[in-house]
């Protein structure tokens, strides 16, 4: 089971790899940290003001990647995966260090961040956790698009649709419980785009480091990397781990229910802000208040499967 108590990791891990938008090599530890920190980054490359800290508060530009930034304007991009393997691992406390302004983005997905973390091992910290209760219904629309979140007895729950004009993307949904379904192939889903859209990409500057090495890329009815997917709902899979990452933004695990069709880093940051903007649509909920049959441990203990 999922023990009441906040984690952080049991030594610092290193990891190094290309941004996958700046195109720049970085350099990444992951460090242990005190009870009730959180999650903070330190840009080592600029000497002053350069801590930032993981909230959907300080989310800024949220176009394909999830950037952060501090109020003196130090910015950190592309850190959902790597949140998205803190909340998975149970890790409440780190601070992560980076010498540029993009965390790595490794082969495109979580895995690489999981099989560190687990390697470096995770220690139980004295302070008890605290999780996010959704109280009330709250909703975004955008055209088509559109996220809400609702309450849910005592598990997270996303429910993605994605659609796409491309003949074998299509539209697909999945829903995911955390209490029941494996993360393993969630983590091992990598990040995608479409060929067609490669040039207006990196005319906006972006994808500098995108490579077949780390990102899926879809031409008509053909993947074009010779590996293929990694499982069979790798695209909504990647979706769902990008919202997991989002959503440990909020400082505290959410138990509640996510539903969206064509979300995105964007959407469910307005989310975000619109649901904490009133303290009537949540409730602080400690550890031992929380249903053990939706404790999350048990789900997070299973092994991660690469390259199915």
């Amino acid at each position: 089971m999922l023990s009441p108590n906040q984690k952080t990791i049991n030594k610092p891990i290193k990891l190094t790899g290309v941004g996958l938008h700046n195109g720049v090599i970085a350099d990444l530890v992951i460090n242990p940290a005190n009870e009730n920190f959180g999650i903070k980054f330190c840009r080592i490359d600029i000497s002053e003001n350069n801590l930032i800290t993981a909230n959907f508060k300080n989310v800024i530009e949220p176009i394909l990647c999830t950037k952060i930034s501090n109020k003196d304007g130090i910015t950190v991009s592309t850190v959902e995966h790597l949140m998205a393997a803190f909340f998975g691992e149970g890790i409440d406390n780190a601070l992560v260090e980076v010498n540029a302004s993009e965390i790595p983005i490794l082969d495109g997905s979580a895995s690489e961040f999981v099989e560190a973390i687990r390697s470096a091992g995770i220690k139980e910290q004295s302070a008890l956790r605290q999780f996010i209760q959704v109280e009330k219904k709250i909703e975004i629309r955008e055209g088509e698009k559109f996220i809400s979140i609702e309450p849910s007895k005592d598990d997270l729950i996303i429910d993605f649709e994605i659609v796409y004009k491309n003949p074998l993307i299509r539209t697909r949904r999945k829903e995911f419980r955390l209490s029941n379904d494996k993360l393993s192939e969630i983590y091992n889903s990598r990040t995608f785009c479409l060929y067609e859209d490669i040039d207006l990409i990196k005319s906006k500057g972006l994808a500098k480091g995108g490579s077949l090495e780390n990102a899926v890329v879809v031409k008509n009815n053909e993947i074009l990397n010779d590996d293929g997917l990694r499982n069979r709902h790798e695209f909504v899979y990647h979706k769902i781990l990008d919202c997991i990452g989002d959503l440990m933004l909020s400082g505290n695990r959410i138990i509640g229910h996510v539903i969206t069709s064509q979300g995105g880093h964007a959407l469910t940051n307005k989310l975000l802000l619109k649901f904490f903007s009133d303290k009537s649509n949540w409730s602080l909920k400690g550890s031992k208040s929380i249903n053990k049959k939706a404790q999350i441990n048990e789900v997070l203990k299973k092994p991660l499967a690469v390259g199915i």
